[in-house]
């Protein structure tokens, strides 16, 4: 019987494995191995050197942010910003279509007591070494209030800035920013939509389509149709220590998630379908076909090669358990 149980579960894994195909080239993994990283916070894909990711430290660390090999976990440059004063609750990065990276000095774990908090923005180095830049600073004010939040996210064809308020229970809200931000006033942000999560990082995806936004234990991912969000369901989350951070690789068919603590893992996370952005799902190069629907052409009837290679292992397996019986029962 031990036999049999464990046959019938191995036919049950292999056929989880065979029915679920993995994102092609979906990047790997790494672990952040710099010593000085144990609070990254905020992720984001670099746009000028492939295969690089940015992050910086929640708090207590100074105006620094680093550069991160996504191969190795290694870090290749650390960036000194001045002209900003001293941060306060750094909790977000984003790059924008302009060349710039963007910082939020968003987080307020006073439940939103401050009256202002702050975004720093500077173009993002064509060399990877340590340097110190001169980075804008902004004034951001909410227009119903202080709030808390540890998401900002950029769109990459707008470059116009977008807040998610962190409350929990849910009851957090998305907020948008003026078309341009301004250094020489405060710059108001204003709830466009309800967002019923607890919200720690967000990220648009390169081609502006799909916003994801994360929380400790999961997250969800919306359509960005007419600057609004529509609510396409909930999407994979790793289990992690602290689940803080979330980006798209440089494709976008893939999420990458980050956590705080020293060795933090960042962790991909394969999209599929709807929650694709349109430009990937709709990449010949990709697999994918114009109807979205991974390649499988305009017949309804056509059957996916991976639930094909399913059945057959599960055929297979099912006749090893049949096998099995038979032999038992001679016993």
């Amino acid at each position: 019987m031990r036999s049999l149980l464990c046959a019938a579960g191995a036919a049950g894994i292999l056929w989880s494995a065979a029915v679920v195909p993995a994102a092609a080239d979906e990047p790997d993994g790494f672990t952040i191995s710099d010593p000085r990283i144990t609070e990254s916070s905020g992720l984001t894909a670099s746009r000028t050197h492939p295969g690089i990711y940015w992050t910086h430290n929640d708090s207590d660390d100074g105006p620094y942010l680093y550069a991160v090999d996504g191969k190795s976990g290694r870090t290749v440059a650390r960036i000194t910003l001045r002209g900003v004063g001293a941060p306060r609750d750094v909790e977000a990065i984003a790059a924008g279509p302009d060349g710039d990276l963007y910082i939020g000095d968003i987080g307020d774990n006073l439940g939103g007591s401050w009256n202002h908090v702050w975004i720093y923005r500077f173009p993002e180095p064509k060399r990877l070494r340590d340097t110190t830049v001169t980075a804008t600073q902004f004034v951001v004010k909410y227009a119903d209030g202080p709030r808390d939040a540890e998401a900002m996210m950029v769109h990459p064809k707008t470059g116009r800035v977008y807040l998610a308020s962190k409350k929990q229970g849910g009851g957090g809200a998305l907020y948008e920013g003026p078309r341009q931000l301004t250094a020489s006033g405060a710059n108001t942000f204003r709830k466009v939509a309800p967002v019923d999560l607890w919200v720690t990082d967000g990220a648009f995806s390169p081609d502006g389509t799909r916003l994801v936004l994360r929380s400790y234990f999961g997250a969800r991912i919306y359509r960005w149709q007419d600057g609004r969000p529509k609510d396409l369901g909930s999407v994979g989350v790793p289990v992690q220590q602290q689940g803080e951070s979330v980006t798209f690789s440089a494709d976008g068919r893939t999420l990458m998630y980050g956590s705080e603590g020293g060795d933090s893992a960042v962790e991909p996370v394969g999209l599929s379908d709807e929650q694709l952005p349109d430009t990937a799902k709709d990449d010949p190069a990709n697999g994918d076909g114009a109807n979205g629907q991974g390649g499988k052409g305009s017949s309804d009837t056509d059957l996916d090669p991976s639930f094909i290679k399913g059945a057959m292992v599960l055929a297979l397996a099912t006749g090893v358990v049949v096998a099995l019986r038979r032999l038992v029962r001679r016993r």
